[in-house]
């Protein structure tokens, strides 16, 4: 890797039918690390396997990479040459600890200046935002109790707000689309839709299966 190019992101809500088009060419033989940290407080991780299974039909040559005790060293030496990263849903709050602790964003941002492209689902998606506030009554911080605060990674200046569009849950994310607005840019995402992030520009597009 030697040359600094845009940033190239796709942060989805659940749904991962634009990975084709976002990753691009043959998916075969691209090399994914796959992330499942934010998984792990949860005793049904089926939506965790449902991506990894997913990404491994695509084509994708997975490589699981986990950052619960791992050193930036050792992220930099692991993730030396993949294609694309992908971080799956669970708890937001419980992964940003793992990715502070680790030292992960910044082995994110030089990965992403050298080509490296990004998917984030959900959890992995509000990662990269700048602040994990607004959802903090989606998730539950307590599942992070060595974080210093809720500051996110800041590689996107907006915060996705996943699984957008349920009525029963409509009431919660207005309030929280209230009490953040003219604060934090906050991007809600139904179950289809995606942010494909270029360089300094997104935009919302179809990521239906």
């Amino acid at each position: 890797m030697c040359c600094m190019v845009s940033r190239d992101l796709l942060l989805v809500s659940l749904g991962l039918g634009a990975v084709a088009e976002f990753v691009g060419g043959e998916l075969a033989g691209k090399r994914l690390a796959f992330v499942p940290d934010a998984g792990a407080p949860y005793e049904d991780r089926s939506f965790v396997e449902r991506d990894r299974s997913l990404l491994s039909r695509m084509g994708f040559d997975l490589l699981e990479v986990t950052l619960d005790g791992k050193t930036a060293v050792e992220l930099r030496s692991e993730l030396a040459d993949v294609d694309v990263v992908f971080v799956a849903g669970g708890n937001s709050f419980y992964l940003l600890e793992k990715a502070v602790a680790s030292g992960f964003g910044e082995v994110l941002g030089e990965l992403l200046d050298h080509g490296v492209k990004y998917i984030g689902a959900s959890a992995g998606a509000i990662l990269v935002g700048p602040d994990l506030r607004p959802v903090s009554t989606l998730d539950d911080p307590a599942e992070a109790p060595g974080l210093e605060n809720q500051r996110g990674l800041g590689l996107v200046d907006f915060v996705v707000l996943p699984h957008y569009g349920n009525e029963k849950y409509l009431p919660e994310y207005e309030a929280i689309i209230s009490q953040y607005e003219g604060e934090l840019t906050l991007v809600p995402l139904r179950n289809d839709q995606a942010v494909w992030v270029r360089g300094d520009k997104y935009e919302v597009t179809s990521s239906a299966e």
